[in-house]
């Protein structure tokens, strides 16, 4: 159904954060930030999951009105990473048609990226 692709500067990152920390909980959930640490941070996880929310987005092509608490990145058992699509967003994703995602993140020295690709049959409802 779709490919989006995001690629964060983590570095640019950490200074967006120090500038502006409640950022941090208006686009991150609870959940979200404690599997980055809680309040020990790590900025490269914050930004591999941010740059997933964009990737995310990019699919959905038409991103106005979303809220990024509805879609949240999470740790699976093994570490893997799992969307969790709630609200404006997965109403969005259901409208095209979309019923399942595949996510990758990487972060190395100071980038961090994300690839969301889209599954489903195109048939909204």
């Amino acid at each position: 159904m779709g490919i989006g692709v995001d690629i964060v500067d983590t570095n640019r990152f950490a200074a967006v954060i120090a500038r502006s920390p409640r950022l941090v909980t208006r686009v991150f959930t609870a959940r979200e930030i404690e599997q980055c640490g809680g309040d020990r941070l790590r900025t490269a996880s914050l930004a591999a999951r941010w740059a997933a929310k964009e990737a995310v987005a990019k699919v959905l092509i038409d991103n106005r009105g979303l809220e990024w608490h509805h879609c949240e990145v999470w740790s699976g058992e093994h570490g893997e990473p799992r969307l969790v699509l709630t609200g404006t967003v997965e109403a969005a994703a259901r409208a095209r048609g979309i019923d399942g995602w595949l996510l990758s993140l990487s972060h190395d020295g100071d980038m961090a990226i994300a690839f969301a690709v889209a599954t489903g049959t195109g048939a909204s409802g």
